[in-house]
This record gives C-alpha cells, structure tokens and sequence, in this order.
C-alpha cells in the first residue's frame, strides 16, 4: 500500500451457507448460496403474512441449511431515499438478528424484482406464473448481489 494511502475498511465476510431474504408485507422470498460457489440460487417463498407462522418457517430453513449469515434487501426510492417498506424492512432484519443470533446483513435491493422477472422471462415463465416465484427469484438476486461485492454488504 503506498505511503499515505487510508487501508480499506474491515469487510464483515461470513464463510459457508448463506440465507438471502426478500421481505415483503405480504410475502417473503428466500434464496440459498454458499461462499465456496458464491453462487445464489431460489429455494422458497413464504405466502403468510402472520409474523409467528413465517418465523416458524424461516427457522425450519435454518436448521435444515445451517447458515452461518442472513442477507436480507433493504428497499428504497430509486434515488436511494427510504421508503414505507424501510423501516418494516430493518425491523424484519433486526428480528432474524436477535431471534436466531446470526449476523444478519442489509443489501441494496433496488431494481431486484425487475431484475428477478427479467431472468423468469427467459426461463419461459411469464405473466401471473411469475407471481409464485418472484419473491424467491428477487432473494436469489440480492444474494448474488452480496457474494458479487461483499463491501456493499452492511451489518443489521
């Protein structure tokens, strides 16, 4: 590093199994990846909108695939400014954190569903089929989002 230069900051880069989450007031998208592949793929989406059933849900995940960290998308405006979903979507964060003591981590999640119907189209599935999987699909994108650039990653 040349003299003078500021070392870059710490990154917090968990190492096996990941769990990527797309929260939503109605559904919640979960996607599943691991460091080795640093590869995101969908795994399930939760279509209950009571908080007990869909951690009961979320902690059958865990003790299926171990996680050692939880991605979760933190929506916004386009422009980057918080929106309704935010704050819902930070408490959401913040209860995986503390309920199931693992570190959890807040991802950009802008443009994500565009993103996740765009790959659904090319997989054939469009119009109304889409809406059992986009959730998923959009967790799958915030993931790969976190594994393709772990900086942009910060801690719940």
């Amino acid at each position: 590093m040349p003299e003078g230069a500021l070392a870059p900051p710490s990154v917090f880069v968990p190492q096996g199994t990941l769990l990527g989450f797309d929260f939503g007031t109605k559904r919640v998208g979960i996607a599943v990846g691991n460091t080795l592949l640093r590869r995101a793929s969908p795994l399930t989406t939760i279509n209950d909108e009571k908080t007990g059933t869909r951690f009961a849900r979320i902690e059958a995940l865990l003790k299926e695939w171990q996680p050692s960290a939880l991605v979760v998308g933190l929506p916004s405006n386009d422009d980057g400014t918080p929106h309704e979903v935010t704050a819902l979507c930070r408490r959401f964060a913040n209860r995986l954190k503390g309920r199931f003591k693992l570190p959890t981590i807040l991802m950009d999640e802008r443009y994500t569903s565009t993103a996740a119907s765009a790959q659904l189209n090319e997989e054939g599935i469009r119009g109304v089929k889409q809406k059992s999987l986009i959730d998923q699909y959009a967790a799958q994108q915030i993931l790969q989002a976190y594994f393709d650039e772990p900086s942009a990653g910060i801690l719940a």
